[in-house]
């Protein structure tokens, strides 16, 4: 069996944690008939945070990743507002925006940390 590949983000645990989000969220979407834009921003942001994460980790320039891991901060954060909304709306239960924002928590403070590592 050959081995399977693997790029360098691939292994960053933020990512993988990006992806599970992801994966949780996308069978709660797919079934939502009503409230189209709330969802596919939510849809846009949660993947918009693993590809800036992706990216930026290909990025030699300090700076120029430390760019991408902010974006990444920002769509995360982005998609907690829209759980938000999405509960504000009753298109999900609040009880389920607060499985997905745990998730989120901890995204944000893996970005938080690597862009800190990212400056030394």
């Amino acid at each position: 069996m050959a081995n399977k590949i693997q790029f360098n983000h691939e292994k960053l645990e933020v990512y993988q944690t990006t992806i599970a989000f992801i994966a949780w969220l996308s069978p709660i979407i797919e079934v939502i008939t009503k409230n189209r834009n709330i969802i596919d921003q939510i849809d846009r942001a949660s993947i918009s945070a693993s590809l800036n994460i992706a990216e930026g980790n290909g990025k030699s320039s300090k700076k120029e990743h430390n760019r991408f891991i902010e974006i990444a901060i920002g769509s995360s954060l982005e998609c907690a507002a829209c759980l938000d909304i999405m509960v504000a709306k009753k298109i999900i239960k609040d009880e389920q925006a607060q499985e997905g924002k745990a998730m989120l928590q901890k995204i944000v403070n893996m970005l938080y940390k690597l862009s800190a590592s990212i400056i030394k």
